[in-house]
């Protein structure tokens, strides 16, 4: 094994897919070096054989890990990698496992792109033998995925967002108005000042079943009310939120409108396969600000979907196994099968 990625063994577990429902895996966890130790897990079926599918790369939003993907009672990546997919989640860094391992957090969005991301797709060439990758982003990893996609488009067989605004806010008028104003923090020289994403994730905790009472109205939701069950609810609270910086946000910010310098914009003339993903109930990322990529993109095979699901719930919510992953298991095949 090269230095670009080293590799531990692999170990075969029996893991939930949904909610009882299991299936036996070969789960290798990996570590690229020369990109700072950044962590990458892989996935797939035990006892695969050969070349398989184009490999998945999944990628975590604003202040999460890999967990917003997987979870010990519902898991999006144990779906994919039952459906026969060769799946790898990563952990940008400063964070999840990448923190763990001394990948330092990111002040800005670009070392994620110019990165992260190309060190992840060397290291998924070099142990699958594929040239190319299926980019999957939830999110802020969506709004990556655009960039890195631009950035090389030869490396990209098809894209993949889910929740992945285009356009920071748009259609949300709170939720661009505090961006807005944490972004000064970031704007004004403290880039790497963490946001206080362990504060908001205790808060969701104890204020857990307000916030999933429909009839109480909140401007700003996370998930849509009932959308998770409680356990899994509380799993995903106390897994999936993250780190940040107040640098990331002033850089979301910045890709809010038309006029501002959008990070992602040359994805517009990238013609790979794309479906865009929203939720008609998520206060995060509104179809209004999710859209615009879809409408922008010069692609020639491009699908729009909406679910009414909110933000999180929309990849591991209660009905996200009966809306979103047979929508994308049907779309990655006609695109991925060998």
């Amino acid at each position: 094994m090269s230095r670009r990625v080293i590799s531990a063994e692999p170990v075969e577990v029996t893991e939930v897919v949904d909610r009882g429902r299991t299936a036996r895996f070969e789960e290798t966890a990996l570590t690229l070096p020369d990109a700072g130790s950044l962590a990458l897990v892989r996935k797939r079926l035990a006892g695969a054989q050969g070349p398989g599918s184009t490999p998945l790369l999944l990628v975590h939003g604003f202040g999460q890990n890999l967990h917003a993907w997987h979870l010990s009672q519902r898991s999006l990546v144990n779906h994919l990698a039952a459906e026969g997919h060769d799946v790898f989640s990563l952990d940008l860094r400063g964070h999840g496992r990448s923190r763990a391992k001394g990948a330092r957090p990111a002040a800005a969005l670009h070392p994620y792109v110019d990165e992260d991301f190309p060190a992840a797709m060397d290291a998924i060439a070099e142990l699958t033998g594929r040239p190319r990758v299926v980019l999957a982003g939830h999110s802020l990893g969506g709004m990556l995925a655009y960039a890195a996609t631009a950035r090389s488009p030869e490396r990209v067989q098809a894209l993949v967002t889910l929740a992945a605004p285009y356009f920071w806010g748009r259609g949300a008028t709170l939720v661009h108005a505090l961006s807005r104003g944490a972004a000064l923090i970031g704007r004004g020289g403290r880039g790497e000042t963490a946001f206080p994403m362990g504060a908001v994730r205790s808060m969701l905790r104890a204020t857990q079943p307000l916030w999933d009472t429909g009839w109480l109205p909140m401007p700003i939701r996370a998930w849509h009310p009932g959308g998770f069950e409680p356990d899994v609810l509380a799993e995903y609270l106390a897994r999936s939120f993250d780190r940040a910086s107040f640098g990331e946000l002033a850089q979301l910010t910045d890709s809010s409108d038309d006029d501002s310098d959008h990070f992602a914009r040359d994805f517009e003339g990238c013609d790979v396969p794309l479906l865009v993903v929203a939720g008609t109930n998520d206060h995060l990322a509104r179809p209004a600000a999710v859209r615009p990529a879809f409408e922008r993109s010069s692609s020639r095979d491009r699908t729009f979907v909406t679910f009414p699901s909110g933000h999180g719930d929309l990849l591991l919510g209660r009905k996200a196994p009966h809306l979103l992953w047979p929508t994308l298991t049907r779309w990655l095949h006609r695109r991925t099968s060998p």
